[in-house]
């Protein structure tokens, strides 16, 4: 069981600090340094596409060694609820919002969404995104503090 406490760990520092670092470091700064704003938000794209998919693979792991570690208890754990919403909203972004925001791309071409009729539904949705993202991330903050705490196990 030492492997997969380590393991537990090591997902929550993965996925949460992949996040704060993706969502509040490097996408601003792709923004800030590049002058080709389609470019950076591309580039900011897949980036929060694979954060996505390690928040998912992390996730996974996380609510089974809370199952495998209290059974049915589980359930009654805040650190599982929080992993659970956490989840929750990752798949809302990935698989709901982020189709919208391309497919919007998709109808600006040959334009930049930027400067094209869709701007504002862009804008919209670019919004309810970064809500999402920024709500997950404060649960995320508040996991880790559980663990500093001796709480998350």
């Amino acid at each position: 069981m030492r492997f997969a406490g380590a393991l537990y760990r090591l997902c929550i520092t993965a996925w949460v600090g992949g996040m704060l670092a993706v969502g509040y470091l490097v996408a601003p700064i792709l923004f800030a340094q590049l002058a080709d704003r389609a470019l950076a938000g591309n580039l900011a794209g897949s980036m929060f596409a694979a954060i996505a998919w390690v928040g998912i693979a992390c996730a996974s792991y996380l609510l089974l060694y809370l199952f495998a570690l209290k059974g049915w208890r589980a359930l009654k754990s805040g650190v599982f609820w929080i992993v659970l919403v956490m989840l929750a909203l990752t798949l809302a972004g990935h698989f709901g919002v982020q189709p919208i925001l391309a497919q919007l791309k998709a109808d600006a071409l040959p334009r930049q969404v930027m400067e094209s009729a869709m701007r504002d539904r862009f804008a919209t949705w670019h919004g309810v995104s970064s809500v999402l993202y920024l709500v997950q991330s404060l649960f995320g903050i508040v996991l880790v503090l559980l663990q500093d705490r001796g709480r998350g196990r």
